[in-house]
């Protein structure tokens, strides 16, 4: 202790700051500072390494490389070279490379296996209807993208647009030359383009099954999207004029045009290229630019080129050739001919084809009552002119953009080649005029989660297993053609008569063994998603069997709401922790460890639908 208290004097003694030492020392220490001028003393050191200031670089631009061109580059034009062609060519050649692999090692899979069969237990095994899947989806991929760039190869051929060439729905027109004249453009080993999104990015289509269609020459081919179906008429189709379609006033549709078999309305580009598909099909469609009614005439011809009728000041129609006081007598003229539309495209008219059978006319359907509202628009009962039969409609927005619209016709399109009774049924698709409407079977009983929630009290389990039923047969049936809905969920099923339930609301939905989300995750149904898809936005079968285990939770609690008191994010975040949701009351044992089955983490854990419609049968035979 002693040690320790002289040490704590010393502290004390020589760190008082008041001690005559300690001023002292710290005046000195004050003067030393004062004495430095850095100025003064890195002089000389400054002046003699000193870097010196840098010469402006002095950028000239060579005026030669403007000169001696074909002129400005005018909008909504692209310019390229040889290379773009070259790379084009080279590209094209990989992919058929790649396709002639893929084809021939599905030819390899063709020998089905033998199959395993017992008494009580049926085993199937996936790898090989997997690996099958993949190679049909890759050769739809590769016949697509290799569609697009014979498509560009084509159309970098042309020097200058022809004269009434549309390109009005991809928003890249230029104005049709309304004369014969057209501008000469030197040959400088570059090609002028018009901006076509087909080039700049390979598109999938919305409408992507084609039809099988005759290579009839000379005959009239009705496009059928059940499969080959030709009906040919050896005589031109000639009809008595109905109206003239005078584009100044803006009539829609042409007037008596909208009778014609061979006028299909506001269809969109897409599936107009889908059914022109030999050389020399053609047909008549409507298209609107500038909030103006145009008349295009489409031609399969060197691959698809598309031509507004012009209007002269008499009123009367043309393309190059003679005018014709209505757009009916100018096609008729063009097709009886055998003359080019323009001598520039060289595109000659030979069969032209009629409305698919589900392309009905506007005015054929009747809206009754508005019923609902959809993401593109009101939905109505409504009903057939010529049947009396009730149906649903759905219509689409006019102002919506062309985008919106191709999205809206996606539900046409998937449901019009599906024919199942837990599906429900497409009549047809109103294209004729505005608004485009899907019309399709009304179903009486309303959505499932409302008919849940009302009779909630008298739903006995026996008909709970067999909505179970009806839900999974139809989605083994979307499964086994390669259908991923995206969106199921009791709001988007509806009951019909005798208490069948119906999948519906095909909006969101993809033919595809796989679907990378690339527009974002915008209104996706959180809680109904799995979790690969909220993730990584990776789409496939198994993520519908993620969601039918939220359907059957639904039907079991009979229209309960899915982690109720949970927000998005906060069940997104327990799920990925491992949280699943407790089983409804009532629920038999088997059914929840179905769920759970269902809501395995990782997807390859998960039954497929077949494997659930077996499962689902069996109790419901069992009660």
């Amino acid at each position: 202790m002693k040690i320790r208290k002289s040490i704590l004097q010393d502290i004390v003694k020589y760190s008082d700051f008041t001690t005559e030492k300690f001023l002292e020392i710290h005046t000195r220490m004050e003067k030393a500072v004062d004495t430095i001028k850095p100025i003064d003393e890195y002089k000389d050191f400054i002046g003699k390494h000193r870097t010196r200031p840098a010469s402006p670089i002095r950028f000239t631009f060579e005026e030669n490389l403007i000169d001696d061109t074909s002129g400005k580059l005018l909008p909504n034009k692209l310019t390229v070279d040889n290379l773009t062609i070259d790379w084009l060519r080279s590209r094209l050649t990989e992919l058929e490379t790649s396709l002639k692999t893929t084809q021939l090692s599905k030819q390899a899979m063709l020998t089905p296996p033998e199959p395993i069969c017992d008494s009580k237990i049926l085993s199937v095994d996936y790898s090989r209807e997997r690996e099958e899947l993949r190679q049909r989806c890759q050769e739809k991929k590769l016949l697509r993208q290799a569609e697009v760039i014979r498509g560009a190869l084509n159309e970098l051929g042309c020097e200058e647009l022809p004269s009434g060439c549309d390109l009005s729905m991809e928003g890249s027109f230029t104005e049709p030359a309304v004369n014969n004249k057209r501008n000469t453009v030197p040959d400088i080993g570059f090609f002028t383009l018009r901006r076509n999104q087909r080039i700049v990015t390979l598109l999938k289509s919305p409408f992507k099954s084609l039809p099988s269609i005759s290579n009839e020459k000379n005959g009239l081919v009705r496009a059928n999207s059940e499969g080959p179906m030709t009906q040919r008429i050896d005589t031109p189709p000639v009809v008595p004029l109905r109206g003239v379609c005078n584009l100044s006033n803006n009539q829609k549709g042409g007037g008596g045009l909208i009778e014609e078999e061979w006028f299909h309305g506001v269809l969109p580009r897409e599936e107009v290229v889908r059914l022109l598909v030999n050389e020399g099909d053609y047909l008549v469609r409507e298209t609107t630019r500038n909030d103006e009614c145009q008349i295009v005439l489409s031609v399969c011809w060197d691959g698809h080129k598309h031509f507004i009728v012009q209007t002269t000041s008499e009123g009367h129609f043309r393309f190059e050739g003679p005018s014709f006081p209505s757009i009916q007598e100018l096609i008729v003229h063009q097709w009886q001919s055998g003359l080019p539309v323009t001598s520039r495209s060289g595109a000659i008219l030979r069969t032209p084809i009629l409305r698919e059978r589900w392309e009905l006319n506007n005015d054929d359907v009747v809206l009754i009552d508005k019923i609902g509202r959809g993401n593109f628009g009101d939905v109505y009962k409504a009903q057939l002119k010529s049947s009396k039969i009730d149906v649903a409609v759905k219509t689409c927005k006019v102002t919506l953009p062309d985008e919106q619209k191709k999205k809206f016709l996606q539900e046409g399109r998937i449901l019009k080649q599906y024919d199942h009774p837990n599906i429900v049924k497409l009549i047809g698709i109103c294209v004729q005029k505005q608004p485009i409407m899907i019309v399709m079977e009304l179903v009486p009983g309303g959505s499932l989660l409302t008919y849940l929630r009302k009779n909630a009290s008298t739903i006995t389990q026996r008909e709970q297993l067999r909505m179970c039923k009806d839900a999974a047969a139809g989605m083994c049936y979307l499964e086994s053609k390669y259908c991923i809905h995206r969106d199921l969920a009791a709001r988007n099923c509806l009951v019909g008569y005798e208490s069948i339930v119906k999948i519906s609301d095909f909006g969101m939905s993809r033919e595809e063994e796989e679907y990378i989300v690339s527009d974002g995750m915008k209104q996706i149904p959180i809680k109904w998603t799995a979790p690969e898809a909220l993730n990584f936005g990776k789409y496939t079968s198994l993520c519908d069997v993620w969601s039918y285990g939220v359907l059957i939770w639904e039907i079991f609690s009979k229209g309960g709401t899915p982690y109720s008191g949970m927000s998005n994010s906060k069940a997104r975040e327990k799920i990925d922790t491992g949280y699943r949701m407790p089983t409804p009351e009532g629920t038999p044992d088997e059914i929840y460890r179905l769920m759970l089955r269902c809501w395995e983490y990782e997807p390859e854990k998960r039954p497929h639908f077949e494997q659930i419609y077996t499962v689902v049968d069996t109790l419901s035979q069992a009660l």
